[in-house]
């Protein structure tokens, strides 16, 4: 094993952490949302050259990858969920790549940036989580569609909180969006961050359902000025999800909005990042747009179930020099 070399040094990824003042939002601005605009074949035009704008290799790389497992939210939404199931997803983020990995690499104390589970999953997770310091999520407001009643939508998030967990995934309701009701929006989006309390919540904006880009923009800056801690691109059950595209919509409209108002809000996109290649791709484009400090886990993650094993093969082959098959590398 190529031990010698392989030690990473993640220095030009890490910045100590600060602790943020929270997204206290803003009322709402209805010129400011009008406003907004996304000329598209400009954004497709910037997101198409990203891949192959940043390459990073060896030790560099390495230490990247390791930066990319400190932001996952490690998620299992499966319908056949097990309490043994998340307790093995829980093992597997308080310990994201196997020990003779890490121990070649120097990173002995990586973990995922949180675990996400439903709601029914919370209390097993939080259990089996007790004493690493990684937050439990849970996904609510009748996730995926957000088409449950809404009363029983915002008790859901207080029971999810009331079970322990730190951080809470919301839906929006989609027609606000597709028919400009911005102010139902806000208002919903309003309530449910009160119902969160202590817990930081996501908004899902579900944006392969929005239609537009420009619909993408709106949604995004109306869920901050509501008091959003983050924005999130998708449920990972729409047949689009994270696209880079709408990540550079999305993160230009948390850049306007912490120009206006200085409060720095978190992205997380979800749903179809599988691929080591395309989490580099996604903090080279962080990076570029919004600077070191979003390359936290306070202001950003990824959503994800399957990133894990491509990159923890990844780390494999950068220790080793040899790639190994995936099955060597199990979820939990």
């Amino acid at each position: 094993m190529q031990t010698t070399d392989s030690h990473v040094k993640t220095d030009d990824a890490q910045l100590p952490q600060v602790q943020e003042p929270r997204n206290a939002g803003m009322d709402l601005d209805l010129s400011w949302v009008r406003a907004v605009q996304a000329n598209t074949s400009a954004i497709e035009r910037r997101a198409a050259t990203l891949p192959g704008r940043r390459s990073v290799k060896k030790n560099h790389q390495a230490a990247w990858l390791c930066k990319a497992i400190s932001l996952i939210d490690l998620t299992t939404l499966s319908g056949d969920d097990t309490e043994g199931r998340v307790r093995r997803l829980c093992a597997k983020a308080r310990q994201p790549v196997r020990a003779d990995i890490l121990d070649a690499l120097g990173m002995q104390d990586l973990t995922t940036g949180a675990v996400c589970v439903y709601h029914d999953m919370v209390e097993t997770a939080v259990d089996a989580l007790r004493g690493s310091g990684i937050p439990v999520a849970a996904v609510s407001t009748g996730f995926p569609a957000g088409l449950s009643p809404y009363k029983l939508r915002i008790a859901e998030i207080g029971e999810s909180v009331a079970a322990g967990a730190e951080e809470i995934d919301i839906v929006i309701t989609r027609r606000h969006v597709l028919q400009g009701n911005w102010q139902a929006l806000y208002d919903e989006m309003r309530e449910m961050r009160a119902a969160c309390g202590e817990a930081h919540v996501k908004a899902i904006l579900a944006t392969g359902e929005l239609g537009t880009l420009r619909n993408v923009a709106r949604a995004s800056l109306v869920c901050m000025m509501a008091g959003a801690d983050f924005i999130k691109t998708s449920t990972g059950k729409e047949s689009v999800n994270a696209t880079l595209p709408v990540s550079l919509t999305m993160i230009r409209a948390i850049r306007d909005y912490e120009a206006h108002t200085g409060y720095k809000v978190g992205y997380k996109p979800a749903g179809g990042i599988s691929k080591a290649k395309d989490a580099l791709t996604y903090l080279a484009l962080i990076k570029d747009e919004l600077g070191d400090r979003w390359l936290q886990p306070d202001l950003f993650r990824f959503g994800a179930s399957s990133l894990l094993g491509d990159i923890e093969r990844q780390l494999e082959h950068h220790v080793t020099g040899a790639y190994s098959a995936s099955w060597r590398h199990a979820a939990g």
